[in-house]
């Protein structure tokens, strides 16, 4: 058995490839999620430099040692899934990335997006 939120590699990071940071778009949105030096796995899978991802709609991020949300704000892909289409209403909205365990509990160090505005028309 793996330590609770095993180590990742230095510079372990992740972002939204699409849609981008101010960008203007009608719903529904397709939002598709990248990784660098660490590997997306369904949850529940005890590997070390894994996880999944969660991508949080107009949310802070949550309490970092608590098991993540899974609600309309913290939606959870714990399939492994590296892209989704949400539909949001028309105005500002915020969207970003935050890497869970195997438990849900976000990984130590976190990893996390940036968080970025879009335009929803």
């Amino acid at each position: 058995m793996l330590p609770p939120n095993g180590s990742l590699p230095q510079g372990a990071s992740l972002y939204v490839i699409s849609p981008a940071d101010g960008q203007a778009v009608t719903s529904s949105v397709t939002v598709r999620f990248g990784a660098r030096r660490v590997s997306v796995a369904p949850a529940g899978t005890e590997a070390a430099s894994t996880g999944h991802h969660r991508l949080i709609v107009d949310a802070p991020l949550p309490p970092l040692d608590q098991p993540i949300p899974a609600d309309e704000h913290y939606r959870h892909f714990g399939g492994g899934q590296t892209e989704t289409t949400i539909e949001l209403p028309p105005g500002e909205h915020t969207l970003q990335l935050l890497m869970g365990d195997y438990r849900h509990i976000p990984r130590t160090p976190t990893v996390a997006s940036p968080r970025i505005t879009i335009r929803v028309q």
